[in-house]
């Protein structure tokens, strides 16, 4: 029979996946030798078992009792014993790191005799008190969902009774009231005693961590991070030691670099007399790390040579918990810790030129979302007004939003908000995802509100002690703002200023410009160094979607190597209007030529621009795909001002005329009517013009001595014969314009029948790019402008989607089709090129996926041409070492 449960002795950090995160970790630094207290880790598999059935697995008690009698033994305590009890923490830990987002029970074993033990063996009868009741609010709230409220009335009530203004001066007659003020609370809530018996505290504790799985905080938290859901935690049980046995003790974060900014060095926080809660939640304001050096020399040398040491064991930066008690050191924990974008960057080509990591491993250690968060702007300090005040500089970055001051308020705002609180918890999740930035008054930089912003790229400012926050108001000294004031953050700082700080492009969007050297700071020096590593590993090719000039020339800045997208009808909007019109409105062939011999040398000038740009590049240019009605006023605006003309007695004029058209061409479903190559096949000569355009273009670009590369794609294809036809009329065109270079003819797959047809279309096609958008609307059958701020929402929250179709690639459904494609085509016709052109082209997730369905290139907006290099670099890594594994 498969164990389920696992003494931190016989485990590694490699397997996570059996024995989370947390247990895992636990495992390698008790076999590294490290001062770990004694436990076990009980398995995700067991966790999926209960989530299956509601139930314990068979057998598992049975192995926690086995492993509770052995831990018994090691400590030389009996869990429960009146006299000398052993006390356990219960926590939880999945494969992957969810801050905060499911529970954690402490002092487990505590009960009104073993209470007395605790006092007499500490020495300390108010610590021994002040345990016991943590443990009833911490065992209320997660096992029988006791509202934290009811506990922290009491506990106010409690203060004010005492006259002392902080828990730390509660004394033990207060604490023992208390106790029975918890007891009583929990009683009303529960409609049971708090259990004294340490087992039923001990089995009901790690149901109660299984159960949090499905938290909806921890749902929330793996939607937003795309941690999938089935994975399950394991939950660790371990011997408590305790920070808060006075000035002797105290608990800590530490890390091995700086979590922000990379730099090397010994980062975190500590706390004097506290447990470990204390610091992640951000209650109380802690020390730097370094003020332990003074405190506790002896304890600081050790820990700083077990920073190294796990360091060199993880061959990254390691995020480390722990205690502290009465000067013995003990491990609590150990992870890969999270970090900025920036960081993540910076400590990646450190560890490179430390010889600790190769330069594919740093690449592998980077994302395209890290360096999309990295070509956000930052503040123009320049322009930034006095600061208001100043924190813990969390996570870098610049948000400008108006003050919310609770989560529900964050989520429900419309527009940019920041979020202010004392500190944040688990529960705030909904409103942190939402918000801008994170602004508290307590916390530093291992904080819950630090950590969570860190990894959702938020900007965040922790521990400014200055602020008051009150009801509705946030006091900072003499300044008063109130709930919907404007503040600005500067997460990389610390500063927080009242009203809008104008933005300055980041370094490394300046960079991609060619305004600064790629030696210009770290960071930069980093995202050059690590993005042309992708180029030169990448097999995909990235072009960018361009339609003018001014855009070909900024994608090509940005890395792209051709223009995968370029709408032509963008080209007709502003003044070019009235021309479509005269189109429109043609009541003949001459009209209709004389529109089309307009329209010719303005998209023909458009072109020499934009050939010149991407001189020597590909040019994919799309013939005109929307319907032609979107070119004229709304059908709405023009009855309406017909109506007023008539009333007047006025004649309607051209607005009659115009309104004719548009109800003569008015579609129930538009995105499935005349459009794309239906249009051109209906039109006489729009097509045949836009090819003339383009060729002309190019013959005179080579004439000029550049080498112009254009390519026409039809869109909206869902048979060969479309193709067909358009191809003859634009091989006739092109056969009667002197001097213009061979110009490859290709199609659109954004129909799922074109998919599905892909053989037969590629021999009528010189290349395919798949248009996702459509793709996945006509897949799904819903329109995106419709639907998104429909129902999509709930969509999420249901689970059926992870995450929008439109964002990111739907592998089983869209994937699919092109994957079929890509086979038929490449069948058909085996040097067919093949890229995509929608939105997805730029998407991290997407990326890696058309690397792997075998697509050529990809093409996405400039703004995002660095992120797709950056991806295709690490897919191409990611196949070279599966193949490489597998072999």
């Amino acid at each position: 029979m498969t164990a389920l449960v696992y003494d931190f002795r016989a485990g590694n950090k490699d397997l996570k996946d059996l024995l989370g995160g947390k247990g895992a970790n636990l495992a390698e630094m008790t076999r590294m030798g490290l001062p770990v207290p004694p436990g076990f880790t009980i398995t995700t598999e067991a966790c999926r078992a209960f989530l299956r059935t509601g139930a314990m697995p068979d057998g598992l008690l049975g192995e926690v009792q086995d492993h509770l009698r052995e831990m018994e033994a090691r400590m030389d305590k009996r869990l429960g014993d009146p006299r000398d009890p052993l006390l356990l923490s219960v926590r939880s830990g999945g494969k992957f790191s969810m801050p905060g987002m499911m529970e954690t029970i402490l002092d487990v074993g505590l009960n009104d005799n073993s209470v007395l033990g605790l006092a007499a063996q500490s020495g300390d009868e108010r610590f021994a008190w002040d345990s016991y009741r943590r443990l009833i609010q911490m065992f209320g709230h997660t096992v029988c969902a006791v509202p934290d409220e009811d506990f922290e009335t009491e506990l106010a009530a409690a203060r004010t009774h005492a006259g002392v203004d902080s828990d730390g001066q509660l004394s033990v007659p207060d604490l023992q009231h208390l106790v029975e003020a918890y007891k009583k609370a929990f009683h009303t809530h529960a409609g049971r005693d708090f259990p004294q018996a340490p087992h039923e505290q001990l089995f009901l504790a790690i149901e109660s961590v299984f159960a949090s799985w499905k938290a909806e905080r921890a749902v929330l938290y793996r939607r937003q991070e795309r941690i999938p859901h089935d994975l399950g935690t394991a939950v660790t049980v371990m011997a408590m030691v305790f920070g808060n046995l006075g000035a002797g003790s105290g608990t800590g974060v530490a890390f091995t670099r700086d979590p922000a900014t990379g730099r090397r060095g010994r980062y975190g926080d500590y706390l004097e007399n506290a447990q470990g809660e204390d610091v992640v939640a951000g209650i109380r304001n802690t020390v730097g790390l370094q003020a332990l050096q003074h405190l506790d020399p002896h304890s600081f040398a050790q820990l700083t040579h077990i920073m190294d040491q796990l360091e060199q064991r993880y061959r990254d930066l390691c995020d480390i918990e722990f205690t502290i008690e009465r000067g013995k050191l003990w491990m609590l924990q150990t992870r890969v810790g999270k970090r900025t974008a920036a960081a993540a960057f910076v400590i990646a080509t450190q560890l490179v030129d430390e010889d600790v990591i190769t330069l594919d491993e740093a690449l592998q250690r980077v994302t395209g979302e890290q360096l999309a968060q990295l070509m956000f702007p930052a503040f123009d300090q320049s322009a930034a007004p006095a600061t208001l005040t100043t924190g813990v500089p969390a996570s870098p970055g610049a948000a400008v939003g108006r003050i919310v001051l609770d989560s529900t308020h964050a989520a429900a705002a419309d527009g940019p908000v920041i979020l202010v609180r004392r500190e944040t918890n688990p529960d705030d999740l909904p409103g942190m995802i939402a918000a801008q930035g994170i602004l508290t008054s307590r916390g530093g930089k291992t904080s819950h509100a630090a950590v969570v912003a860190r990894g959702m790229g938020k900007t965040c400012v922790c521990g400014a002690e200055q602020l008051l926050i009150d009801g509705d108001t946030v006091t900072v000294g003499d300044t008063v703002l109130h709930a919907g004031d404007v503040i600005s953050l500067d997460g990389t700082t610390g500063r927080v200023y009242a009203g809008a700080v104008p933005v300055h492009p980041s370094p490394v969007v300046r960079y991609f410009e060619g305004e600064l050297p790629a030696e210009s700071d770290p960071l930069v020096a980093a995202v050059h160094r690590l993005l042309t590593h992708a180029d030169s590993a990448r097999r995909l090719a990235v072009h960018a979607n361009a339609d003018s000039a001014a855009d070909a020339a900024r994608a090509r800045r940005f890395g792209a190597s051709g223009i995968g997208l370029c709408r032509t009808e963008h080209m007709f909007l502003g003044e070019r209007r009235a021309l479509v019109e005269r189109l429109i409105l043609a009541r003949d062939d001459t009209e209709r030529t004389a529109a089309l011999d307009a329209l010719l040398p303005l998209q023909r000038d458009d072109f020499v621009e934009l050939f010149a740009a991407m001189d020597g590049l590909p040019v994919t240019v799309r013939l005109i795909d929307p319907p032609l009605h979107e070119f004229l006023p709304a059908l709405e605006d023009l009855t309406a001002r017909v109506a007023r003309a008539e009333a007047l007695g006025e004649e309607p004029g051209r607005d009659g005329e115009l309104l004719t058209a548009v109800r003569r061409m008015h579609e129930v479903n538009p995105m499935l009517g005349l459009r794309g190559v239906r249009l051109g096949l209906v039109v006489p000569g729009l097509f045949a013009m836009q090819v003339r355009a383009i060729a002309q273009a190019a013959a005179i670009r080579a004439r000029l001595g550049g080498d112009p590369r254009p390519e026409i794609m039809v869109p909206l294809v869902g048979a060969v014969q479309e193709l067909e036809a358009v191809r003859a009329e634009a091989e006739s065109v092109l056969a009667g314009i002197d001097g213009a270079p061979q110009i490859p003819i290709g199609t659109m797959i954004e129909v799922p029948r074109a998919a599905l047809t892909a053989g037969e279309i590629a021999h009528a096609a010189d290349f395919f790019s798949f248009g996702t958008n459509d793709l996945t609307q006509m897949n799904w059958g819903f329109s995106r402008d419709d639907v998104e701020g429909a129902f999509f929402g709930r969509y999420l929250e249901l689970g059926i989607f992870a995450t929008s179709p439109f964002e990111s690639i739907d592998v089983g459904g869209v994937g699919r089709l092109v994957r079929i494609a890509v086979d038929e085509g490449r069948a058909a016709r085996p040097e067919l090129t093949i890229g995509v052109c929608g939105e997805h082209g730029g998407d991290p997730a997407s990326v890696r996926f058309f690397h792997v369905a075998g697509l050529d290139y990809v093409s996405c907006s400039p703004f995002r041409v660095p992120i797709a290099r950056l991806e295709a670099g690490r897919a191409a890594i990611d196949t070279t070492t599966a193949t490489s594994d597998s072999r």
